[in-house]
């Protein structure tokens, strides 16, 4: 099977404090350190097990500028078979729909049965794996949390719903698949990894490589564009009731009523 995962390179939260641009037009991004956004590691780690049962290889692709080749190189240390990188100056600025269009050109330079992404990027927008999937007018599943190939033509795939429930449906290859966090444990990446894959050449390909326009993605062809960054005012604290159980109670309901929340 051949399987394409669309990766991106992400502010580390767990590195960083997060802080907001003076002019309000991005966060600071000057001291941050980056990382693999995390619900993509997990669909790298996917991809590497499917292959790992029924054969084939596994190529990361991802959006950027040379730093992003870190990242692409990490992945591959992980397991992934090959990596190509997408960057062109007219790339900068690409809405959702944009990354979606650059992500399809670079599928259509291959020949995948099966598109992973992660459910979510840094946005929280969620929207480039099923833009990606009608782009390619295939079959597609989002917060995916179980997959099991069923033969050369179908998966079955489990989703995560409300509630707390699980959903599972067969689905037709080939597909796009955006995957939850906690479908796998992503392997450790040693040093030895690092090392094997330091001197391998990844493609890099520009909106020319790619047939597209460059006025087509990036900032030009952007329909949703960014605003304002802010952090929102603080509230006033909370109250904390003190007493019994019962006096407790007894001072909600009458907060309660004075609120307007009861009668």
């Amino acid at each position: 099977m051949e399987i394409l995962v669309c990766v991106k390179r992400v502010p580390d939260t767990a590195e960083n404090e997060i802080e907001v641009a003076g002019d309000g037009s991005d966060i600071e991004r000057d001291d941050l350190v980056y990382s693999v956004n995390e619900w993509d590691n997990y669909a790298v780690e996917e991809a590497i097990q499917i292959v790992d049962k029924v054969g084939g290889s596994v190529t990361v692709v991802s959006v950027g500028d040379e730093d992003t080749e870190e990242v692409v190189r990490r992945e591959m240390a992980m397991g992934a078979d090959k990596g190509i990188l997408l960057s062109d100056d007219a790339f900068e600025g690409s809405d959702g729909k944009g990354i979606a269009t650059l992500l399809k050109a670079a599928v259509d330079k291959g020949n995948y049965d099966l598109i992973l992404t992660g459910a979510l990027a840094d946005d929280g927008a969620g929207q480039v794996g099923g833009m990606l999937a009608a782009m390619l007018d295939v079959p597609y599943a989002s917060v995916v949390n179980l997959i099991e190939p069923l033969d050369d033509t179908k998966l079955k795939v489990g989703r995560e719903i409300e509630g707390g429930n699980q959903e599972m449906n067969e689905i037709d290859l080939p597909c796009v698949l955006s995957i939850q966090t906690g479908i796998n444990e992503p392997r450790y990446v040693g040093i030895r990894g690092i090392r094997k894959v330091a001197s391998v050449e990844i493609p890099v390909w520009g909106a020319a490589d790619l047939g597209l326009a460059a006025d087509s993605v990036g900032a030009a062809g952007a329909r949703v564009k960014r605003l304002d960054y802010f952090m929102p005012e603080l509230g006033e604290g909370a109250e904390i009731l003190q007493g019994s159980m019962e006096e407790v109670a007894e001072k909600l309901i009458e907060l309660l009523k004075a609120k307007g929340g009861i009668k």
